[in-house]
């Protein structure tokens, strides 16, 4: 595994039997982590089926995180019915430090990123276009532009604060 791509579910605040089917991890609305149907190792060579189908043309090597939030978003005004938490925010953080620490995943942008960024960066596969993740309710100040940005800066305190 060589990247993780990061996700809501725009679903409610726990996994559904669905949701599991698509993502490696989903972090509910109280920051528990779930384990998808699908071990990452099964999208190390994706086959019909057999793998956890979170990024269209990006699945293969690819570990999908979900939070599972934002159900019916539109914008920053208006964040659906159930907006991502902090608590949520910050174990998925946790989690993907872990993540990249475990599978020696650097903490760039070509390796850990959102579902929007990798559809930005190939707007030829079915991801173009996506939303998730452009807005961070526990942190309105975050532009879209730089949500990727402070992910990854989570993220890497997260790993050096589990150096300690």
């Amino acid at each position: 595994m060589n990247r993780i791509i990061l996700h809501w579910t725009a679903g409610g605040p726990v996994p559904t039997s669905y949701e599991k089917d698509c993502y490696h991890y989903l972090i509910d609305s109280l920051g528990r982590v779930h384990k998808g149907k699908f071990k990452p190792e099964a999208n190390a060579v994706c086959k019909k089926g057999m793998y956890a189908m979170h990024t269209g043309g990006g699945n293969t090597g690819s570990i999908g995180v979900s939070m599972c939030a934002m159900a019916n978003f539109r914008n920053k005004n208006n964040q659906g019915d159930f907006p991502i938490t902090k608590i949520q925010f910050e174990a998925t953080m946790k989690l993907c430090a872990k993540l990249a620490k475990d599978y020696d995943i650097d903490i760039t942008p070509e390796m850990v990123m959102t579902h929007y960024e990798f559809g930005q960066k190939h707007p030829e596969t079915t991801s173009y276009g996506k939303i998730d993740i452009i807005f961070l309710p526990p942190y309105p100040w975050i532009s879209k532009e730089d949500v990727g940005s402070f992910i990854r800066s989570k993220i890497r305190w997260y790993e050096g604060a589990s150096k300690e």
